[in-house]
């Protein structure tokens, strides 16, 4: 079957902060990891839905599926990015749109920055890897594409427990950042 495929062009951008975080910071964030896949799906969904058939990858994050501890833009829009993902495949399921959804934890990339990070908790992965990664998936026809395994462990806890989940991440909030994390 004949594919086209579509990735994101930018798989994102993280600006620190919490609630206060800048509306500028808030609005670059929804734009950039939640608007440019809208963008691509009302450019290419047509042609796809023509054809018969086409293939979407979005670009999203481990932290669009647990958590951002230190940057509440960027999890939210992460988050979005992956309802966005699962709206589409829903839509066009069964339309002959395949549509899957890259959520990695940490991978160097220009984002990788030095310093604490509960992202680098599992290990950071070099992007050919994660290529790999996606290709495969690809061939599966796989919706979610969890480049760290412990993720789909960690979804697993949210859903069966989300009071001791929290609990959890707060505890890894300071553990890595040292206490509350601040706006």
């Amino acid at each position: 079957m004949a594919r086209s495929t579509c990735s994101s062009p930018t798989a994102g951008l993280s600006r620190k902060g919490q609630e206060t975080a800048s509306d500028a910071d808030w609005d670059v964030s929804w734009r950039v990891h939640v608007m440019s896949h809208v963008y691509a799906a009302r450019a290419l969904v047509p042609g796809m839905l023509a054809r018969g058939s086409g293939y979407l990858i979005n670009t999203a994050s481990a932290a669009g599926l647990l958590a951002s501890l230190n940057s509440m833009p960027y999890g939210v829009t992460k988050n979005a990015a992956v309802a966005l993902a699962e709206h589409l495949a829903i839509q066009y399921g069964d339309r002959g749109v395949r549509v899957s959804v890259l959520c990695p934890q940490s991978v160097q990339t220009g984002m990788t920055t030095p310093g604490p990070s509960a992202a680098r908790v599992d290990g950071v992965l070099q992007p050919g890897e994660v290529a790999r990664m996606v290709i495969e998936a690809m061939a599966e026809e796989r919706f979610l594409i969890l480049s760290h395994p412990q993720v789909q462990e960690y979804m697993q806890r949210k859903a069966t427990n989300r009071e001791r989940w929290l609990s959890g991440m707060r505890r890894l909030r300071d553990r890595i950042y040292g206490g509350a994390a601040s706006g």
